[in-house]
């Protein structure tokens, strides 16, 4: 009969990129068999949890060629990916997949994606071997540490994130979401777009995306109007969802779903409003549409008209923060948030958050 097996991969990086280092586990039947833990050299956070992910079929093949085997990560990217529900675009991951695909045959893997928390003993391994303790794992693990020197190229893609302008829900600052009414801006709204597109005129970028809901919609018009850009819509930039908290405000939300509330604000993993989407499935969302953009333009200048939550949590990946830093930033409507990547070798770099610059008047 042939054997089933667990494991839970990990990778990180202390940079994106930068030192980068995967740790996996090999379970069978709760029974930890072995642990791997390894440093890759310079690289983003999504080679190295795919390092860690293909030492741990690697593992998998070597004990038991016909093994059955269930893949639990954190990272929904790779879970998503793996599973062939994601397209993957960038060349590294996959190169990176292919090894994977053909390191145990994949009608025997299946992947769930895990919280964070549920993850902390590759996550554990992964910093085990960054911080350099390299004292043998329970299954003895060769440990090569390779240097690569991180070549910048001249160029990089530019990326402007623009938040829409004020709708009737703003100035209470209610939630408006995927799942609410889509309004249309407010006259301040429409003023603060025609600024905005004025300051987007100076930048002059190369290309102009927006999500299609109707706040930015509007305010991409402004700026196409303006800069004569015309506007490529893109449903991965739509803002996050609430589901039936669409439309209410803090206070409400906090009388009529308190325990919701407290949960929704501790964990990323919870989704809101019984409909609604995690944050961690928006950083999902947000991290493959931030890929797509730098390996499709480098070395382009692209305005990005999107939301709140969407520009907040890009600004989180892009510095390579906890995702629960979203809860500590905020965007201004028409604000501009700016980044820099270098898509040849993933660099990234935030450069501003929440600029408003002679704009200023417009949010009193």
């Amino acid at each position: 009969m042939a054997r089933n097996f667990q494991i839970s991969a990990d990778g990180g990086s202390r940079g994106n990129p930068g030192p980068a280092a995967y740790g996996a586990v090999v379970s069978e039947n709760g029974k930890i068999l072995h642990e791997l833990y390894e440093t890759i050299g310079i690289a983003t956070n999504n080679v190295a949890e795919y390092n860690g992910l293909l030492a741990a079929l690697r593992k998998v093949n070597e004990l038991d060629p016909t093994a059955t085997v269930e893949a639990r990560m954190d990272s929904k990217l790779v879970v998503e990916q793996m599973s062939g529900r994601w397209q993957i675009k960038h060349p590294d991951m996959r190169e990176l997949a292919k090894q994977a695909r053909e390191a145990h045959p994949q009608n025997l893997v299946t992947y769930k994606w895990i919280p964070r928390d549920e993850n902390s003993h590759a996550d554990r391994l992964a910093n085990k071997a960054l911080d350099g303790d390299l004292s043998t794992p329970s299954a003895p693990l060769q440990v090569n540490f390779i240097t690569e020197r991180l070549v910048m190229p001249e160029t990089p893609t530019t990326i402007y994130f623009i938040r829409h302008g004020e709708t009737h829900l703003t100035p209470e600052r209610r939630f408006s979401g995927s799942d609410g009414s889509n309004p249309e801006l407010s006259q301040a709204g429409l003023a603060q777009a025609d600024a905005v597109a004025a300051e987007m005129a100076i930048r002059k970028a190369d290309i102009l995306i927006a999500s299609p809901m109707r706040r930015t919609t509007q305010t991409a018009e402004a700026i196409s109007k303006v800069t004569g850009l015309p506007i490529n819509f893109d449903p991965q930039w739509v803002e996050v969802g609430f589901g039936e908290w669409d439309e209410l405000t803090v206070k409400e939300i906090k009388e009529l779903y308190p325990s919701e509330w407290e949960q929704w604000v501790s964990n990323v993993s919870y989704a809101p409003g019984k409909t609604g989407e995690s944050y961690v499935d928006l950083a999902a969302r947000i991290e493959l549409a931030i890929t797509d953009l730098a390996l499709a333009h480098p070395g382009k200048t692209i305005a990005v008209v999107a939301h709140n939550m969407v520009i907040r949590t890009a600004a989180t990946l892009l510095a390579g923060s906890p995702l629960e830093t979203i809860f500590h930033l905020d965007c201004s409507p028409c604000s501009i948030t700016s980044a820099w990547i270098w898509p040849s070798d993933g660099l990234r770099a935030l450069r501003s958050l929440n600029e408003r610059g002679h704009l200023l008047h417009l949010h009193k």
